[in-house]
């Protein structure tokens, strides 16, 4: 049988010649030389020795261990702080705030490890300039270069507890071809930062690139190859920053970390809640707010929506920080059970403050955001919405009911509209509080009712 001669450095497709575009994933130049001996691309075995083999019952268990970071978004996000042996790649816009972020973390984590922030992008002056500027108080150290010869050599006299590469696409392996950041030498040098973490047990942080399209630059095998994902997101003019787990080998993907965009840097948010409604301003029609749960604490938004005649043959629809999918799904549903129309109407939707909102429990509110618009009628200030929306009408229940509503006590919200089916839930367990109101509600149509036209 003849032998393949080259693989794709995507998805692994092998091929007797070279290929311009691979078959298995379309990818355009991945195809790379099989080394002879390569035991990386070894399917017989040849020459493996000392292999253990243990059966899923007799491997041992031990208990990860963790350390905080000093900073309880970030750590919220990681599971519960940083662990041993662990890659995090870290990715976002540039200007966001990547480098701060990570800076910050370096500071604090100096206090009690020994830490190195390799900077391959700015000089050991601009690093110093930036430490002043967001008055870190504890001394990690720093090394500026893109040879990862020399970061190796740094690594092993120094042996750091916490290494923070910034970023992984300027750093470079003189023995291989292409120039940094290309897909050569942004897997080999990855696979090495791997390997280190978990030889030596060392953190290791990676700064990322993002495309245009807003995800990881470089190939796909760079997120397969580490442990932890992560996006700081946010509006580069706006103060708010989230950051948020797309992948996490040691804990969960649904948490997000909020961020204050500072003079000295990114400042925790412990309630993003009060953040996010703090500007509210008294009876505006289309406003609404919700509770969605985002990982294992409830977090209250505003969505906003404008409805107004439209000047083209064709109506506009935009939405920010929620699916445009979604928000026409609401809409078919309010004029097939609603007797609503946005025939020849511009629609714009937007989640105050850059959340993304991904939970279906939002549907009623921004169905009742949509026609309280339209209408030109606002609610009162003291009412929170949460239900699912059906495409027959109905407002299904939703999860963690009594989470949300107590998150809404505390802000000084009284009333609060939820599917009937929850009402139920809640009348059989111990009371929210006497002076709140709750409406519970079965369909679309009778919610707007209830709420905009007072019957």
């Amino acid at each position: 049988m003849k032998k393949a001669l080259f693989y794709c450095t995507e998805c692994g497709y092998e091929a007797y010649k070279w290929l311009g575009r691979c078959p298995g994933c379309s990818s355009w130049n991945t195809f790379q030389k099989i080394a002879a001996g390569d035991p990386a691309r070894c399917k017989s075995g040849a020459g493996v020795t000392g292999v253990e083999v243990l059966s899923l019952q007799e491997i041992p268990v031990a208990e990860e261990e963790r350390f905080a970071t000093g900073i309880g978004e970030f750590d919220r996000v990681l599971g519960g702080g940083a662990v041993y042996g662990s890659v995090i790649l870290l990715g976002g816009d540039p200007g966001i705030g990547k480098s701060t972020l990570l800076l910050q973390v370096a500071d604090r984590l100096a206090a009690f490890k020994k830490v190195l922030y390799a900077s391959g992008e700015e000089s050991l002056y601009q690093v110093k300039l930036r430490a002043q500027r967001l008055k870190t108080s504890a001394d990690p150290l720093v090394i500026s270069t893109t040879r990862l010869v020399e970061l190796q050599e740094a690594l092993f006299s120094i042996k750091p507890d916490v290494l923070v590469v910034d970023s992984v696409q300027s750093f470079y392996k003189e023995e291989l071809d292409g120039v940094p950041g290309s897909i050569n030498q942004l897997r080999e040098v990855t696979a090495d930062m791997v390997r280190l973490a978990k030889e030596k047990g060392t953190v290791v942080f990676l700064i990322g690139h993002v495309t245009k399209e807003g995800i990881m630059a470089g190939p796909r095998l760079l997120e397969h190859m580490v442990d932890c994902v992560l996006y700081l997101e946010g509006e580069r003019y706006h103060s708010f920053r989230i950051l948020r787990g797309v992948k996490n080998r040691f804990g969960s993907t649904n948490e997000i970390g909020v961020f204050l965009m500072e003079e000295a840097g990114l400042a925790e948010v412990t309630n993003p809640s009060q953040l996010f409604l703090a500007q509210r301003s008294s009876a505006r029609g289309g406003a609404v707010v919700t509770a969605s749960i985002e990982g294992t604490r409830p977090l209250l938004v505003e969505i906003q929506s404008l409805v107004t005649a439209s000047n083209y043959a064709t109506p506009r629809r935009t939405s920010a920080g929620i699916d445009l999918n979604r928000v026409a799904l609401i809409m078919a549903v309010l004029e097939k059970h609603a007797g609503v129309s946005f025939l020849g109407l511009d629609t714009f939707v937007n989640v105050v403050g850059g959340v993304r909102l991904t939970e279906t429990a939002v549907d009623l509110a921004l169905a009742i955001s949509l026609v309280s618009s339209l209408k030109g009628k606002s609610l009162s200030e003291d009412t929170l919405i949460v239900g699912e929306v059906g495409l027959t009408g109905e407002i299904r229940p939703v999860s963690r009911i009594r989470q949300r509503l107590n998150e809404g006590v505390k802000l000084g919200f009284k009333r609060f509209v939820l599917p009937r089916l929850n009402l139920k839930d809640l009348e059989q367990g111990p009371k929210i509080q006497s002076a709140t109101h709750l409406v519970g509600v079965e369909t679309v149509k009778e919610a707007i009712g209830a709420l905009i036209l007072g019957e």
